[in-house]
């Protein structure tokens, strides 16, 4: 039985895909010889954004590329963040049930926070680990045996939800089932690649799987 369930952030409940593309996009404006586009940016996407700008700008200090990158960030954020359509519906009736909901993130807290809160889902999760909480960021399982920790929870009965590999991979690692959203940018047949437990099509399928209301859930096969 489904006792805990742990969601990434960004492209999973919270959509963040295009302030995320526009960060980028603004960020390396004349920063690199060839212009950095969203076909560059999506498949990187879930990864912690130090990497990123040492990827994208061939440089090991970006600590500039950094500060440019969460200014406008931040500053565009709640125009351009909201939460996936059924989001909040159902994470409401999974709390509501007592299912323990925690977030583990690549994201800094400031924003992971806003976000959330931004989106009215804040106070569903009783645990937010970030990745100014852990040592190794996703795919290591830290972050998931972290929230399991915070939350009281055993590894069996645990799900996670995400939309990359780094949350397939995360999930495998610490052992426990994983859902990726359909939804995620990246595409179903990217998804499938890293073997997710289930592939889900819409937030609502989380309440057939916990068994909080029945609803149609198709395993991937």
């Amino acid at each position: 039985m489904i006792h805990t369930l742990l969601f990434d952030l960004d492209g999973t409940i919270i959509d963040t895909n295009e302030l995320i593309i526009q960060s980028f996009i603004h960020t390396f404006e004349g920063i690199t010889e060839e212009p950095v586009t969203r076909e560059h940016i999506i498949p990187n996407m879930g990864r912690p954004l130090i990497e990123q700008m040492k990827y994208f700008s061939g440089r090991e200090n970006v600590e500039d590329l950094v500060l440019k990158y969460r200014t406008f960030n931040i500053e565009k954020h709640d125009k351009l963040v909201t939460e996936f359509s059924g989001v909040r519906e159902t994470l409401g009736k999974l709390h509501a049930a007592g299912i323990k909901m925690g977030i583990v993130t690549s994201k800094v807290r400031i924003t992971s926070e806003m976000g959330l809160r931004l989106c009215g889902l804040y106070d569903y999760f009783d645990s937010i680990v970030t990745v100014d909480d852990v040592k190794l960021p996703k795919p290591d399982p830290e972050g998931i045996r972290k929230a399991l920790t915070e939350l009281g929870s055993e590894a069996e009965g645990s799900v996670m939800v995400g939309d990359s590999h780094y949350d397939i991979e995360a999930a495998h690692n610490a052992g426990i089932p994983v859902v990726a959203v359909a939804w995620s940018l990246k595409g179903i047949p990217y998804l499938q690649q890293y073997k997710p437990t289930y592939i889900i099509q819409d937030i609502k399928e989380l309440l057939k799987l916990t068994g909080v209301e029945e609803i149609s859930l198709e395993t991937n096969g």
